[in-house]
């Protein structure tokens, strides 16, 4: 196993930092853009990327293209919710991909104001419609870009945190450990599950779901 996770680190530390730091923001403006971002898995792509840092400044420059990349799609997901929202919402691809979730939504944001904008970014589904239900909304762009970088902030260092210290714990025990690659499989494994229960348990908090 060590062999496999090796060859999976040092195929994505190989892509070049800034190409590899692009693909990642990409994604998350993929992940944080109107109906895209309910098919992109952005968390993956980030988290993967970060397994290839190799050093403190590749750290940084990937944290800041994907909070770039975030805050890109997040923008244009309340612009287009300001200009075009209402024809997004009821056209049929709307009520096809979004449904109930834009009337779970703007009541969410009824109720809980700009803390729903910080919160949401740790909701699945909700996270991609919540830009667009804002921009149609009476709120201002500046109250919603300041709540959702501070969600982009704390989101960002999460994945790419969870994935650049697996990666380099792995690196540090593979010499002396042969199962240093089962703890990396094993250290992945926990990280989703932990991360996949968290957000449930926020939206039966935040959301009332079962």
């Amino acid at each position: 196993m060590n062999e496999i996770v090796n060859w999976f680190i040092t195929t994505v530390s190989e892509v070049d930092p800034t190409l590899r730091a692009l693909i990642a923001a990409f994604g998350m403006f993929c992940e944080t853009s109107v109906l895209i971002g309910l098919i992109v898995p952005g968390d993956t792509i980030v988290f993967v990327a970060a397994t290839g840092v190799s050093s403190v400044s590749e750290y940084f420059w990937l944290a800041g293209a994907v909070m770039v990349g975030s805050l890109a799609g997040e923008t244009l997901g309340f612009f287009l919710g300001r200009t075009v929202g209402r024809r997004i919402r009821d056209s049929k691809l709307g009520k096809r991909f979004i449904g109930n979730t834009w009337a779970l939504t703007e009541a969410y944001l009824a109720k809980r104001g700009v803390v729903a904008l910080f919160v949401s970014r740790f909701l699945p589904v909700l996270h991609s419609v919540v830009p667009l239900v804002c921009g149609m909304s009476a709120m201002r762009y500046r109250v919603f870009i300041r709540w959702t970088a501070l969600a982009c902030v704390l989101w960002t260092m999460l994945y790419v945190t969870a994935g650049f210290l697996l990666a380099e714990q792995f690196e540090i025990f593979a010499t002396t450990f042969k199962g240093a690659g089962w703890v990396f499989i094993g250290g992945v494994v926990i990280f989703i599950v932990v991360t996949h229960f968290a957000k449930k348990r926020l939206s039966r908090k935040e959301l009332g779901e079962k």
